[in-house]
């Protein structure tokens, strides 16, 4: 009887651990990163690229799917990449981030990622996730509904992928470098592009213009990611209504809107009915500057363009976008956002919590030796979470903690900022905006539920701040302008259908509050995603313990992880 029980045991957890990965279709990939040459605005260069698209590949996928992904690594740059809005259940050794999860995929060497869809469903995204390759290194993931199950809302017709990225003239990787050289602000983008595309604006780039052809009467679900570098970015299309279905692979009450502000690292689904005149029209998409700082004020644009009989425009019309700096457009669009909350699809946000975390997020700035640097007064740009400037380790977090590594890492990040004052005051004087360095992170208990309010700062410069967390979506509770008083705001706090994501923008000079259960264990990586910010050290990192049994503990090391 005892070993009858023991098989019967093992066999539940045999299906337990099948239905955590899906029960779905298990596909294999071979990715190479090489480097390949691409012309954009007049001159050619080459580019990190993947299988030599640029765009990188797009994965198509059903909830319940497994992918490995061979990644050979053909360039002379060491790389990462991460599965955006995956959360990677047990298993962060595929997560990505170099030098939290991972040491790089070295030049001339290999590593097979395994990704997992238990549950995501929506747009997530993939992206190179060391230094400043994911410029180029980037491509959308379709994560469509479970076999046997559909949309919550019609069909559309087609799914057409919308990526907005960047495009540098020079090389972006020696961009970074000299910026951080340096200490000062690197080079802006010299275009925002539509799917590697500058457009119709832009010089010697109106042939490429990215051409997205409709039928009248038709639906159409656009897959919207942000993989701009360092702006947030408004997205309209001329004469068209969108209707917002989904955000970070989660769907969302249906919103109908004439444009959306979308931040880097976000991924939008939006409907668009096809119910103009037979003609040409516009997409485009400008940033939004919260900020005093530099940017790409470039203008992309695609085409919309009807099938069918009828003279072309000599110019296709040009949808209204909101003001670069305005903030209120950029507010009055990202509050309406709300889960979908459904039977089918139902939220589970915490009603309490077990650990708050208090943060703040701000620029600031190191100290160089007779005021030598290109920041501030002299001094090298930095950034912070809690005035603790991430510091990269010399090996992997995740192998240090697996392995019982001391000396990698401390475990004693703050929850609270080590001083209080009016964060978000206009008179912040550029001498209180030194940081520390360090490589601190936070451990979480399994299952335990966690708080974490983002506080803005006005030091050095204010700005909407987009922050991700690896490994899970959460729940957006709050937010405002301002400080953040936790016995008044907390009462306006929605716990009925706040939106389901995975980055949260943080209001300039304002705060966000978000919840969620600690119930992947592993190390995971939380940071700004505009990247010069996370190049300065706005990050750190959440360690959630393992639980009880096998399958709610952190899947054992895989034979080969890259060497440091």
């Amino acid at each position: 009887m005892r070993k009858k029980g023991l098989i019967l045991e093992l066999l539940g957890f045999v299906l337990l651990e099948l239905f955590c990965i899906g029960l779905g279709e298990t596909y294999y990939h071979n990715w190479n990163i090489t480097e390949t040459s691409y012309t954009r605005l007049c001159s050619t260069k080459k580019i990190l690229t993947v299988n030599g698209q640029f765009p990188g590949p797009a994965l198509h996928v059903h909830r319940g799917d497994r992918v490995f992904i061979n990644v050979v690594n053909h360039g002379t740059y060491n790389i990462t990449l991460h599965w955006h809005g995956v959360k990677q259940r047990r298993n962060p050794w595929s997560d990505g981030p170099a030098y939290i999860t991972q040491c790089p995929i070295q030049a001339g060497s290999s590593f097979r990622y395994e990704i997992n869809f238990p549950i995501e469903e929506g747009t997530v995204w993939w992206h190179a996730h060391s230094d400043w390759s994911r410029a180029t290194v980037h491509g959308p993931i379709f994560v469509l509904p479970k076999l046997g199950t559909s949309y919550p809302f019609p069909k559309p017709y087609s799914e057409v992928p919308i990526i907005i990225g960047s495009w540098y003239k020079g090389d972006i990787m020696k961009i970074i470098e000299e910026a951080l050289l340096y200490g000062g602000e690197p080079n802006a983008s010299d275009a925002h592009t539509i799917n590697g595309q500058p457009g119709y604006l832009s010089p010697c780039s109106k042939a490429g213009t990215f051409k997205m052809p409709v039928k009248k009467g038709k639906t159409y679900l656009l897959r919207i990611i942000n993989a701009v570098m360092n702006e947030e970015m408004f997205f309209a299309i001329a004469n068209h209504s969108l209707t917002v279905v989904g955000s970070d692979g989660s769907y969302v009450k249906p919103i109908t809107t004439k444009y959306i502000m979308i931040t880097p690292g976000q991924t939008m689904d939006c409907l668009l009915k096809a119910d103009q005149s037979l003609s040409h029209y516009f997409m485009a998409s400008r940033a939004y500057v919260s900020g005093h700082v530099g940017y790409d004020n470039s203008t992309t644009t695609a085409i919309v363009q009807y099938s069918g009989s009828y003279t072309p425009p000599s110019s296709p019309s040009f949808p209204t976008l909101p003001e670069i700096t305005d903030t209120d457009s950029a507010t009055i669009y990202t509050k309406r956002l709300r889960s979908l909350a459904s039977k089918e699809h139902p939220v589970d946000v915490p009603k309490s919590f077990d650990t708050r975390i208090y943060t703040t997020i701000s620029v600031n700035t190191l100290p160089c030796v007779n005021s030598s640097c290109d920041g501030p007064n002299g001094n090298r740009l930095s950034a912070s979470m809690n005035n603790i400037s991430f510091g990269d380790p010399s090996i992997d977090i995740l192998l240090a903690y697996y392995k019982k590594i001391k000396g990698v890492y401390g475990t004693d990040f703050p929850n609270e900022p080590p001083y209080y004052f009016n964060f978000t005051s206009d008179d912040l004087s550029i001498n209180n905006s030194t940081t520390l360095v360090g490589t601190k992170v936070k451990v979480l208990n399994f299952n335990s539920t966690v708080e974490v309010v983002f506080q803005g700062t006005n030091l050095v410069s204010g700005e909407n701040h987009p922050l991700h967390l690896h490994g899970f979506s959460f729940y957006w509770v709050g937010w405002g302008f301002g400080n953040f008083n936790k016995t008044t705001d907390p009462k306006g706090y929605n716990l009925v259908d706040p939106p389901e994501i995975n980055t949260v923008p943080v209001p300039v000079n304002g705060w966000a509050a978000i919840r969620f259960r600690a119930d992947n264990p592993g190390v995971w990586f939380m940071h700004c995603h505009l990247d010069r910010h996370a190049s300065w050290g706005m990050e750190t990192v959440f360690i959630v313990k393992n639980g009880k049994s096998r399958l709610t503990s952190m899947r054992r090391k895989p034979k080969y992880m890259p060497p440091c």
